[in-house]
This record gives structure tokens, C-alpha cells and sequence, in this order.
């Protein structure tokens, strides 16, 4: 075995946090003492890690349908050795569909979690050695699930690896969702309707207030969200004027955004009114809030099952901006770096059991049926990825609802100024599907983000690509400006052509070849397979190749957000 001083420099730091470590780890934060518990890695040479699991950042359980308020001070020491409670999830009927969305995203592979109204708690991971400096940057997960349902207190979350592996803090909290977070009562104000967005507004003011007790610099906070998560990083990206000062210096978005949509928002009122009526409420204004804050928590979630009753925010201009694409391109939002993007196969866990293209296509598209026939071409059995009518659905869903509002969203927001990049997560592994062939579906590429995937069937590519992901995300974080590792969108000179291969690489970074892209085009990071590549790393690919289709979509968003909310092409 050679051993070299390079390794002993690599050994040594791990080594000393094994020598030194404090197996109940303390902080002292505003509301007291929170204890934790100092964790190892698989194949770490000591606890290098430390936990502080379910720390109340606002008064738990709030009063149903109010906004938070600040946590009262402990009497005692707070174990925070545990995970607590979801907040109270909603599933839609039938119950196939109910079933297929918990085994995929409700802790996929684990128990799920236990749920609660006591449920406004966040986690800590942070490195167990002295930061140094002025502390260290810290990621700030929010959690996806349609603003439905959703958990910071699974596995797949546990931001550990990041710690270890980055020298970063990770922050992932719980906020309401669904009816208890998003109510929709005409009884309450507008400004107290987003209750899950204020959850999340109150836990980033914890974060400010408390990160530097566990090594954290509060002005180098990135928040980062996938799904629903990102819409509401997009929320708040669009929430905070130019030249605010927000509680965070940078954004990442993994598959989703608020900014662009194929369909208008819904008002949520109808749902509310079905609640009150199913709960026998008197149907009087000033009553049926009371009658449901009264109800039975376990009751209130069954009829809301039952009936697939949906509760969206709503647009209070302080929470969520009526128009966000407009204003994006106004240039009145947060500017601060960000990163975002999505998965090849998004569209393949919501089109289990969808066949026939042609009936999809009516339905999704009845308020533009002069655009169908287009699309339908455009997406031919027998083209490359779509042998069937199922493969074919999912690559609409795939495009209309993800990857094409991503490019606008990374293309307006760099129009303005804003350092901005883009990935595109093309990479399956057997041991993250859920379900078999879902392939890159909507969430798959989290549990490379945070190194939590199944150890077992793990793949050399798996481990590289996930190895190279994670230090991606931290990368920005640590250094927003200095980016990920790859060209920021719509950079480099016009009408001159990079030549490349597949098989080259510059600082571990692929580029493809194309004999019509210009370097200008050449900002768009596939991470995983790609051509000839088979990789861990980051191909670099035009945007304009992969996203040929997405003029398709462009008059459904813009009947959707106006003129002035769509970027010059």
C-alpha cells in the first residue's frame, strides 16, 4: 500500500475530529440549551458529524390557521436527538394514486413519518471541527410535495453527507401545507392565508438569529428546494424587492418554480366551502372558521383525501407576487446568484397508467386545441425515448411542465443581470427507483444531492456522479459567484463555435460536440449520461438543442403570463 504525505494531510483533520469529538455536542441559541449528538459516516474514521434533530423554530402546535410566533424560552435543556413530526400531509384519492405517491415520495424505502399539527421544527447538520473565520455557509433545504404534503424529517434529507463531505451547514425545516397551511378561508386576511410560506419565512429568521451558535455565517445563506420547494424559492426570490436585503445571499431550484406555468393559478375558495359542508359547519360567514378550527385534525385530513381538495396559496404581494414573470423581467426581484434546473424523465411518476396520447393531449390542452396537432407531432412513437403512448405523455409532462418553464426561467432571470446557471439531471440508478422504469423521474436526482441513495446495487457512476453533484450545490453555495463549476446561462462570444468531443474534458467538465452551437450556447450541464458519455461528472450541452421543442409551449405561457412575462428569444 503506498501512503504518501497527501494522504496523511487527508487523514489527519478526520482523525483529530475522531480523537476530539463531544458525543452530546450543545448550542446555545436564543430560546436556551439544545443538546444533540455527534454521528459518523459509513467508512469515516470517528463522529465527525453533529445532529440537532427537531428544534422548535416558532411556538409548536400554532394555533390552526395562524400565523407563527416565537418559541417560548426552555426550562431545561432541549434534547434534540430526534426527528419530529410531519406537519399534517394530504394525499389525493383514488387510493392506487394515494398509495403510488406515498410509496414514491413519502420516505420511499422507510417508515412513513408520523404526523402532527405539533409539527414547526427544523434540523441541523453541521461539521463538528472549529469553522473558523466567520462561520460556514450555510444550505437551507425546503421540502417539495405540491404545497400538499411533505417532510424535513426523512432520510433522504438527512444532510449529513453535506456536512461531512463539504464543510457546510444544512438546515432542512418542516412548514405546513395543504389546508392547514394554505387555507383559503374568506374569514381570514390575505396576508394570514400563505400560513406554510410564513412557516418558512419564520424559520429562515431562526436561521439568522441562531446559525452562528452551530458555526454558521447567517449572510451566507443558500436556500435550495426541489419541487414545490423550489416554487416557493421562487416565492421568495420574487417576494423581495432589487435592493432589499434578503435572509439569504444565493438560490438553487430543482425542478420547480412559481415564475412560469401552462395553467393559471386556482382559487382554492370552492375547497373550503366542500370542507365546511362536509364537516356540518354552519355556512355562515364568521362561524365555519371556528367550526373547522374546532374539527378533529384526523376528520379534517379524511374529507380532504377523500374529496382531492386542493389548497393553493394565494397572491398577497408580500408572501406570492400576482405576476412573477413579470416582475422577474422588471427586474424588481432578489439579485443574487442562482442555480436551477430539472430531470430528463419528470413526467414518467405522473403518467403511471396513461396510454393513449391522443385523449391526454385533449384534455390537457382544451384551452388551446389549435396547438395539439403540433404537439402530437412532435412527440412520434418510435423517435428516440418513446416507444409507447406512455412514454410519449411523459415527455409532454416532462416539457410543458418542467424543463421548458425552467429555460425561460433561467433565460429571463439571466436577461436581467442575475449570475445564473442551469443543469439538466439525466441519470437513473436501480436502487433510487421506486417504482421499475421510472428512469429520471420528478425528485430522483435528491438523494444523489444530498448522498443519501440505498448503499446496497450502488454503481461506480452513481457514486461519482453523486460525489460530483453535492460538491456542485456546495460549491455555489460556499461561492455563489464563482458558480458550480460550469458556464453561467447566455455567456460567451456569438458566432464563435467551440470545438470539442465527447470524450474531452476540461477540469473534469465534458463538452459535447455541434457543429452549429456557438460557445454562447454552451451553458447547460447535463449531469449524467449523455451521447457517448457514461459519467459522474457534468457534460456541457447548448440549451437550444435539448430544449428544440419548447416553442411548442410558448403561447400556452404566455396566455398564461402575459407579454411582458416572457424573455426576448
Amino acid at each position: 500500500m503506498r501512503f504518501d504525505s497527501s494522504t496523511l494531510s487527508l487523514a489527519l483533520p478526520a482523525l483529530a475530529s475522531a480523537l476530539s469529538y463531544n458525543p452530546t455536542p450543545t448550542a446555545t441559541i436564543d430560546a436556551g440549551v439544545v443538546v444533540g449528538t455527534a454521528t459518523a459516516l459509513p467508512n469515516g474514521l470517528g463522529p465527525s458529524v453533529n445532529q440537532f434533530l427537531g428544534i422548535p423554530f416558532a411556538q409548536s402546535p400554532p394555533e390552526r390557521f395562524s400565523p407563527p410566533s416565537r418559541v417560548s424560552a426552555f426550562s431545561k435543556p432541549l434534547n434534540a436527538t430526534a426527528f419530529k413530526p410531519a406537519c399534517v400531509q394530504q394525499f389525493r384519492y383514488p387510493l392506487a394514486s394515494q398509495q403510488f405517491a406515498k410509496a414514491v415520495f413519502n420516505n420511499p424505502g422507510g417508515q412513513p413519518p408520523v404526523e402532527s399539527e405539533d409539527c414547526l421544527y427544523l434540523n441541523v447538520y453541521a461539521p463538528s471541527g472549529s469553522p473558523g473565520g466567520n462561520g460556514r455557509a450555510v444550505m437551507f433545504w425546503i421540502y417539495g410535495g405540491s404545497l400538499q404534503f411533505g417532510t424535513a424529517g426523512i432520510s433522504t434529507y438527512d444532510g449529513s453527507a453535506f456536512a461531512e463531505y463539504e464543510d457546510v451547514i444544512v438546515v432542512t425545516t418542516n412548514y405546513r401545507t395543504n389546508v392547514f397551511g394554505f387555507p383559503a378561508s374568506p374569514e381570514l386576511p390575505v396576508g394570514a392565508q400563505n400560513l406554510g410560506f410564513l412557516d418558512q419565512r419564520f424559520a429562515l429568521d431562526w436561521v439568522q438569529r441562531n446559525i452562528h451558535a452551530f458555526g454558521g455565517d447567517p449572510t451566507k445563506v443558500t436556500i435550495f428546494g426541489e419541487s414545490a420547494g423550489g416554487f416557493s424559492v421562487d416565492a421568495l426570490l420574487t417576494s423581495y424587492p432589487k435592493n432589499s436585503k434578503p435572509p439569504f445571499r444565493a438560490a438553487i431550484l430543482q425542478s420547480g418554480q412559481y415564475s412560469y406555468r401552462a395553467a393559471p393559478p386556482t382559487s382554492s375558495v370552492p375547497a373550503w366551502n366542500n370542507l365546511t359542508a362536509s364537516l356540518g359547519c354552519p355556512g355562515t360567514y364568521g362561524s365555519n372558521l371556528t367550526c373547522v378550527r374546532a374539527a378533529n385534525a384526523t376528520e379534517v385530513k379524511r374529507i380532504v383525501e377523500v374529496n382531492s381538495l386542493i389548497f393553493n396559496p394565494v397572491a398577497d404581494n408580500a408572501t406570492l407576487v400576482a405576476n412573477p414573470a413579470a416582475r422577474r423581467l422588471s427586474g424588481n426581484i432578489s439579485h443574487i446568484p442562482v442555480l436551477t434546473g430539472s430531470n430528463s424523465q419528470e413526467g414518467r411518476v405522473f403518467a403511471v397508467g396513461q396510454t393513449n396520447l391522443t385523449a391526454f393531449l385533449r384534455t390537457t390542452f382544451s384551452a388551446a386545441p389549435a396547438l395539439i396537432p403540433a404537439i402530437a407531432a412532435a412527440y412520434p412513437i418510435g423517435s428516440p425515448g418513446i416507444t409507447n403512448g406512455y412514454d410519449a405523455i411523459s415527455a409532454v409532462i416532462t416539457d410543458v411542465t418542467f424543463q421548458c418553464p425552467a429555460a425561460l426561467w433561467a433565460n429571463a432571470t439571466a436577461s436581467i443581470g442575475i449570475p445564473t446557471w442551469r443543469y439538466y439531471f439525466n441519470a437513473s440508478f436501480a436502487n433510487t427507483q421506486a417504482y421499475p422504469q421510472l428512469g429520471a423521474y420528478h425528485a430522483s436526482e435528491i438523494p444523489l444531492v444530498f448522498r443519501t441513495y440505498p448503499r446496497p446495487n450502488t454503481t461506480t457512476q452513481e457514486f461519482a456522479l453523486s460525489s460530483y453533484m453535492q460538491g456542485a450545490w456546495a460549491r455555489f453555495a460556499k461561492n455563489p459567484l464563482g458558480g458550480p463549476g460550469w458556464n453561467p446561462v447566455g455567456t460567451g462570444q456569438a458566432g464563435t463555435v467551440l470545438s470539442g468531443a465527447y470524450d474531452s474534458a476540461v477540469d473534469g467538465v465534458y463538452y459535447g460536440s455541434s457543429g452549429n452551437a456557438t460557445l454562447g450556447d454552451w451553458d447547460l450541464a447535463v449531469l449524467g449520461d449523455v451521447g457517448r458519455v457514461k459519467g459522474g461528472g457534468a457534460t456541457i450541452y447548448p440549451q437550444r438543442q435539448l430544449d428544440y421543442r419548447c416553442n411548442l409551449y410558448n403561447p400556452i405561457y404566455q396566455a398564461v403570463v402575459g407579454a411582458a412575462g416572457i424573455p426576448p428569444a
